[in-house]
């Protein structure tokens, strides 16, 4: 079974840009999306020529912004949006579909913007998320997915030191939000598995950056420590697969 994640930077704009081909190419029984940048009818008008999938989405109110989705060959027990905390939840970031044996929780991390003007806001939100997750984790083990929002070390980002503290996603207060989902049991799917490969899911567009392969590995799948261990058998960054600014990632259960 594959579950893929993916930052669209908007939904109706990937449909313009092979989506449903980038799909074929992911052949995933589940995809996990990102900023889709629509309200939940525009989600499911975007998506209507896509077979075979269950569409559920997460909008947030203000429109062409944020928004999360979850597209599943499998129709789960259950599928809730948010954390439950109204700072955080007009914003279109968390969607929850609960399986037999697992939470898939799919999300949007807030950036910490220009001049790091929302880093305060993303120290919140980490610590809220985290507490979320954790909550879910005392039912049934939990797979996280999305853009975190966040190069974890060194190897994650092209140009570390220049980026370390000044930019969005490289600070030590964020670096820490991760490292604390990993000290609650949570392991990174990609650097279980490749703990030395550098590979990158984000470029900005300037500059050529992603032809350059300057980039960020923002996007994960982090899961429970058991699930990963026994379940996990492959964990993939497709840097192949364009349309976005970031490219999809997966697991193999």
């Amino acid at each position: 079974m594959r579950i893929a994640s993916w930052n669209v930077n908007g939904i109706r704009a990937a449909m313009k840009k092979d989506f449903t081909e980038s799909l074929a190419t992911l052949n995933a029984d589940i995809l996990c999306l990102q900023e889709t940048k629509a309200q939940d009818d525009q989600v499911a008008a975007a998506l209507e020529g896509v077979e075979g999938y269950h569409v559920y989405s997460n909008s947030a109110e203000r429109k062409g912004y944020s928004g999360v989705a979850i597209l599943t060959r499998q129709q789960p027990l259950n599928v809730f949006p948010d954390i439950g905390i109204d700072e955080h939840d007009n914003e279109g970031r968390v969607l929850t579909a609960e399986f037999e044996d697992y939470y898939l929780v799919t999300v949007y991390t807030p950036n910490s913007g220009n001049e790091l003007v929302r880093l305060p806001y993303r120290e919140t939100w980490d610590k809220d998320f985290l507490a979320f997750v954790n909550q879910l984790q005392t039912k049934k083990p939990v797979l996280m997915c999305g853009d975190f929002n966040v190069a974890h070390t060194e190897i994650d980002i092209a140009r570390p030191k220049p980026n370390y503290n000044k930019s969005a996603g490289f600070t030590q207060k964020e670096i820490d939000g991760m490292d604390s989902i990993i000290a609650s049991g949570f392991v990174d799917t990609f650097r279980h598995l490749h703990p030395d490969t550098v590979k990158y899911s984000w470029w900005s567009y300037r500059a050529g950056a992603r032809g350059k392969n300057i980039g960020w590995r923002i996007d994960y799948f982090l899961g429970s420590d058991a699930l990963v261990k026994s379940r996990v058998k492959a964990a993939e960054i497709w840097n192949d697969i364009y349309g976005s600014d970031h490219c999809p990632v997966s697991v193999d259960l």
